[in-house]
């Protein structure tokens, strides 16, 4: 038996399973692996391509696209994030589009199209990626981290949402909504539209979970970096089975808030910022009216640059290492496949069971 839900349909996929995106960090033979298994394989928005060398993002895209295709049969994505302050955002957009559109394995296994950290609406008014929406069965997803984005994804025509609670990884949303009441209060208001429901999942149970209450599949991150089969170092996966769910801790990032596992580079950190703060830092930034704004977010996004290649290299103590507090629930490293085949199995268990409460 296996599950069958709208993102298994949407995508012609075997399980509904995708790899959370992970910028900075270089993901193809993790996305590869998780094709390979049936699940939705994931590129994430990096300067580093698959020969481990950093390049500019639409080089290291290209690049890591080929390779991808190159080594699955498998459905895979790729993520573009589309702040304010992503350097060349829509000419990256429109070169990605081109570059599937002018290889036909391309079309046909990468039908994931991802954007987040930004506007929704950014790849959907991009004319080269709607020539590509024509050519293919390409879906462009949103991840929308708070209940007022979900609304806006709709009402800009995105095909899908990954439903974000700030138990995750990575950037979260300022208004610190967890996963489970997030998923429910965007199903209340979009029940239509299909959702990977991502942040804090890790296990069969917390699939069921999230089948529950609205969505048609799970993301993971911090699960497939603790996996034998991602090119994370290993250094940055042991951190995964001994860690304890509050391990992790909230900063504010280059981008917004941001949960990081506890190191001597997260605790130098700053403490988070409220939206409003952030937002006029970027305004500042973008109108080229304040030096000290544009200094002092520079200097961040450098060490963050710097901390991201360190972690990748193996220093646990200044590396920028993006983890929830799923963290908390794994308690060994696997194999992709093996990673799968269990949540599958125990997802099964829990929905049965839970179906046997009905009398």
């Amino acid at each position: 038996m296996t599950i069958k839900t709208n993102i298994t349909e949407m995508f012609g996929i075997k399980y509904p399973i995708a790899s959370a995106a992970m910028g900075p960090f270089r993901t193809t033979e993790l996305a590869i692996a998780v094709a390979e298994a049936g699940g939705l394989g994931m590129i994430s928005h990096a300067n580093q391509s698959m020969d481990g060398r950093e390049v500019s993002a639409i080089t290291a895209m290209k690049k890591n696209l080929d390779y991808v295709v190159e080594h699955t049969d498998g459905i895979f994505g790729f993520n573009i994030r589309t702040s304010r302050l992503t350097v060349d955002c829509d000419k990256l957009i429109s070169e990605t589009a081109k570059h599937i559109m002018a290889n036909p394995k391309l079309r046909e296994q990468c039908l994931y199209a991802l954007t987040s950290a930004g506007s929704a609406s950014r790849m959907p008014q991009n004319k080269d990626f709607q020539k590509l929406r024509k050519a293919s069965q390409v879906k462009h997803f949103h991840v929308a981290p708070a209940l007022w984005l979900a609304d806006k994804c709709v009402a800009v025509g995105c095909d899908g949402l990954v439903v974000t609670g700030f138990e995750g990884g990575g950037h979260q949303s300022y208004e610190k909504v967890q996963g489970l009441v997030l998923l429910q209060q965007v199903h209340q208001g979009q029940p239509n539209i299909p959702k990977i429901a991502c942040g804090g999942f890790a296990t069969g149970a917390g699939m069921a979970a999230a089948l529950a209450l609205g969505a048609g599949g799970i993301a993971m991150g911090s699960r497939f970096i603790a996996s034998k089969d991602s090119e994370f170092h290993e250094n940055y996966k042991n951190i995964v089975p001994p860690a304890k769910a509050q391990d992790t801790i909230v900063r504010t990032g280059g981008l917004g808030t941001i949960r990081l596992w506890k190191n001597k580079f997260a605790m130098a950190k700053g403490l988070v910022k409220s939206k409003e703060e952030k937002m006029a830092e970027e305004k500042a930034l973008a109108d080229h009216r304040s030096a000290i704004s544009q200094e002092q977010l520079a200097e961040e996004l450098r060490r963050d640059t710097i901390a991201a290649f360190a972690i990748f290299d193996g220093d646990t103590d200044n590396g920028y290492v993006l983890l929830g507090q799923s963290i908390g629930v794994i308690d060994q490293i696997e194999s992709v496949a093996d990673i799968i085949e269990n949540i599958i199995k125990d997802a099964e268990k829990a929905l049965k069971k839970a179906v046997s409460f009905i009398v």
